[in-house]
């Protein structure tokens, strides 16, 4: 997660949880559990579920351009034993031009 930048009261940031354990599994989060089962081959359920939108998130320092965002979701998942994160970006949805970012090691995702 870059400096996104807000201030100029462009894109929205927002969150949705889901707690699981003792209740019907909404789509979103038995596709979630899918993700996971297929990405690790192994058996997953989930008792809780977090996923944080970032819509049209504009780069630092926003007053140069505010056309240029992003759309990317973060969802963090657990059964109570282990914990996973699945980083979730739309097609196409880089906008920000990296050439112009302070830093030059741009990384989608996490190391």
């Amino acid at each position: 997660w870059d400096n996104a930048d807000f201030s100029r009261g462009v894109g929205t940031t927002f969150y949705q949880e889901f707690f699981t354990l003792n209740t019907a599994k909404p789509p979103f989060v038995r596709d979630v559990e899918a993700k996971i089962r297929r990405y690790l081959r192994s058996s997953y359920s989930a008792v809780w579920t977090l996923k944080i939108t970032w819509e049209k998130a504009p780069v630092y320092a926003a007053w140069t351009d505010t056309r240029k965002t992003i759309t990317y979701q973060a969802v963090l998942t657990t059964d109570g034993f282990r914990s996973y994160i699945l980083m979730l970006y739309q097609d196409g949805g880089m906008q920000w031009d990296y050439t112009r970012l302070t830093s030059t090691n741009v990384l989608i995702g996490y190391t």
